[in-house]
């Protein structure tokens, strides 16, 4: 008689594991069943606690907006309540990293008598006034954060900027409104506002651990190439740490109390600085359809799905590719100058284009504000492409400005093969933003290297300089910072934004606050300003 099947059972509680001690009580509107479910079973896992009601034993209450919180509890009891309120932010980012995140950004900071909070910031009120989301009036959000608890806590917060995507088209309706309507005062500062090129000091880490710094980064682009952004990121954001240190690793004691390097990440660079390798990384380069898929994501062009639909045609190598009747026209160029745009192009190269670049634009149009961003405007020693971002002071010169730049470059030869091209300037749509990417080549050479040029109306380019200028995990903290706060940041503007139902986010506003510089933008946020070489987070 074969054997009773038994259900599975869910992993036995850890009395001491990283929720230990915590006595929660989770607001349930506004969330998702299925997530729901999945944070209650781990938080009991970990050591948590949960309670059905508010009580005096509750250590800590978890909700997805303050309008969310205030449908279950009142203003009597949260003014009573001694614990901590929390976004389900901070629960979701502690089980990726696999520890208790540090809270303070994650607070939702509501008025004790449960009252909107007047903004005093004349700025929010003018964006107010101006500003209107599905045609009712904006109003003061009950969410608030101190900037004195993100100036001690940048370092654990999470968040990005969202810039266009790479079609150069945004998700917004075509015809959707300018997102200021009327011009700002152009400051007499532009140029030292926007940060020109010798505003950028050399980026110049001890870099002492490049055993451990080179392993991750090969981990980056294969977790990218499989579509697994998360993972990517973690090992992102620990080279920025790891690279940063005066010291060489000899243990992973040494870095287990440094943000962003968990457990899981404290063990491979125990096993990196004993053994010289990572048993992960050497499993992933000897498993073929990993080594494929990767291989294949590193192209122009080829994404993680396509990627997997060349692999299950049968192609290997890249050699296979050139046979595929599929590629498109941009997969074929990424295809053709693969190992020229893996190459990385040195900072003085960088800052030669940067400077030709200028005097070609002010040959078209005078006045015009041409900046190198990305990894060169971070002060890195050399930049996998260019990132140039363009505006002109006077709000209006920047329209068809793009078309006749491009066409100059091609006749002097420094632009060479087109990826993207998308114009909305002179319509007035996607707000306004110019967008065109392709491929160019130093003066003299053959080789080619990406560049990208996004061209801003003046009263955006602000949102537009931080975004393009990076890093990845500031632009993530910044717009994590946004959200808490009732708003929506892109590489566009500063919009305020409705309260999402459900798992889904509130749908963004239609006007930008007027926030002229990238300073007045982190001002605004509470973030702590960070110069541009400050910026490799």
């Amino acid at each position: 008689m074969a054997p009773k099947r038994t259900k599975n059972k869910a992993p036995s509680a850890d009395p001491q594991g990283m929720f230990a001690g915590m006595v929660v009580f989770l607001i349930e509107n506004s969330v998702q069943s299925r997530r729901l479910q999945i944070w209650k079973q781990k938080l009991e896992q970990m050591g948590a606690k949960i309670e059905t009601h508010l009580s005096k034993k509750v250590s800590h209450v978890f909700a997805m907006s303050s309008d969310a919180l205030f449908h279950h509890v009142d203003k009597d009891q949260l003014a009573r309540f001694k614990g901590h309120v929390l976004l389900y932010q901070w629960l979701e980012d502690s089980l990726a990293a696999g520890e208790k995140v540090s809270e303070h950004l994650y607070i939702l900071k509501v008025d004790p008598e449960g009252e909107d909070v007047p903004d005093k910031n004349p700025k929010l009120e003018a964006a107010n006034r101006n500003s209107s989301i599905h045609g009712e009036q904006s109003h003061c959000k009950r969410i608030k954060s101190s900037p004195e608890e993100i100036k001690h806590t940048n370092e654990e917060s999470k968040g990005d900027i969202e810039t266009n995507t790479a079609s150069g088209l945004s998700n917004n309706e075509p015809n959707s409104p300018s997102s200021v309507t009327s011009g700002p005062e152009i400051p007499s500062t532009l140029d030292k506002d926007v940060g020109t090129p010798t505003s950028s000091l050399p980026y110049s880490p001890p870099d002492l651990n490049k055993d451990i710094t080179e392993i991750f980064g090969k981990l980056i682009n294969i977790y990218r190439a499989l579509g697994d952004d998360r993972r990517s990121f973690s090992y992102y954001k620990a080279i920025a740490v790891v690279e940063k240190l005066p010291f060489k690793i000899e243990s992973a004691d040494q870095v287990k109390n440094l943000p962003g390097i968990g457990k899981s990440l404290q063990d491979h660079i125990q096993e990196i600085v004993t053994t010289g390798k990572l048993s992960k990384l050497e499993h992933f380069e000897t498993d073929e359809k990993v080594r494929t898929i990767s291989l294949f994501g590193e192209v122009w062009g080829i994404g993680p799905a396509t990627a997997l639909k060349f692999y299950e045609k049968g192609h290997r190598a890249l050699d296979d590719l050139k046979s595929d009747n599929s590629l498109t026209n941009v997969q074929k160029l990424g295809l053709k100058y693969f190992d020229d745009i893996k190459t990385r192009i040195p900072r003085n190269e960088v800052q030669e284009m940067e400077s030709l670049l200028q005097k070609v634009a002010e040959d078209i149009v005078s006045g015009v504000v041409v900046v190198c961003g990305g990894s060169y405007r971070r002060g890195k020693a050399s930049c996998g492409d260019l990132d140039i971002i363009i505006t002109h002071p006077d709000g209006k010169s920047h329209k068809g400005f793009l078309q006749k730049y491009v066409k100059r470059l091609k006749e002097m030869k420094l632009l060479r093969e087109d990826l993207i091209f998308s114009t909305h300037s002179e319509e007035g749509t996607d707000q306004g933003v110019d967008t065109y990417f392709g491929l160019c080549t130093y003066p003299g050479r053959e080789l080619r290297h990406r560049i990208d040029f996004k061209v801003y109306p003046r009263d955006i380019y602000a949102f537009g300089l931080i975004a393009w200028t990076g890093n990845d995990v500031l632009n993530r903290r910044l717009r994590l910072l946004a959200e808490s706060k009732g708003y929506r940041l892109d590489d566009t503007g500063l919009f305020p934004a409705t309260h999402g139902s459900g798992s889904k986010r509130g749908a963004r506003g239609t006007t930008s606050l007027k926030l002229e510089t990238e300073k007045e933008v982190f001002d605004f946020l509470g973030f702590p300003w960070l110069e541009t070489y400050e910026r490799n987070l």
